[in-house]
């Protein structure tokens, strides 16, 4: 009789010990796929970080690094990871899915209604959200840059997100 309740016991804490790694290889594929989706994020911000200063164009050509505007520049980034962007911004905003400015994740694009052609509700700029409150994006003077999302011109323009990895 104590014989068959310390097998009863072993077979039991087999069982549980079975189901809780079965449940642990499940929540770590889960968790390989997030850091997979943060990786490639990462990866488009430190390709796009290479082009710092590289000078702003308006209406750039997509066939050239010598020059960007913020969505040639959106479009170069991603499409070495194989995100093929439309080519302008407004058209940008229109892919992948929306997010809330309190849930960006590296790699999402942020939009902006900035510049001589603002209305304050068109969208006429986009950027690549870094973490921390940062974007990297190209305008003006600075060319490719990064900023803070949370601060001057870009706080006061910001209008949505959308992730597209």
């Amino acid at each position: 009789m104590n014989m068959q309740k310390i097998i009863k016991k072993v077979i039991i804490a087999g069982v549980a010990a079975t189901i809780g790694f079965g449940t642990f290889a499940i929540e770590g594929t889960n968790t390989a796929q997030a850091a997979t989706t943060t990786s490639v994020g990462q990866k488009v911000i430190n390709y796009g970080e290479k082009y710092m200063g590289t000078p702003y164009k308006f209406g750039a050509s997509t066939s050239t690094t010598r020059n960007f505007d913020c969505s040639s520049f959106m479009k170069h980034i991603f499409k070495k990871y194989g995100v093929n962007l439309p080519r302008t911004s407004v058209q940008q905003s229109k892919v992948g899915h929306a997010v809330s400015k309190s849930n960006l994740k590296k790699g999402d694009l942020v939009f902006f209604s900035s510049g001589s052609r603002a209305t304050g509700r068109n969208i006429t700029h986009v950027a690549v959200y870094m973490g921390g409150g940062k974007i990297l994006h190209t305008y003006g003077g600075p060319g490719v840059t990064i900023s803070n999302l949370d601060s001057g011109n870009w706080k006061k323009t910001y209008i949505k997100a959308r992730r597209v990895l």
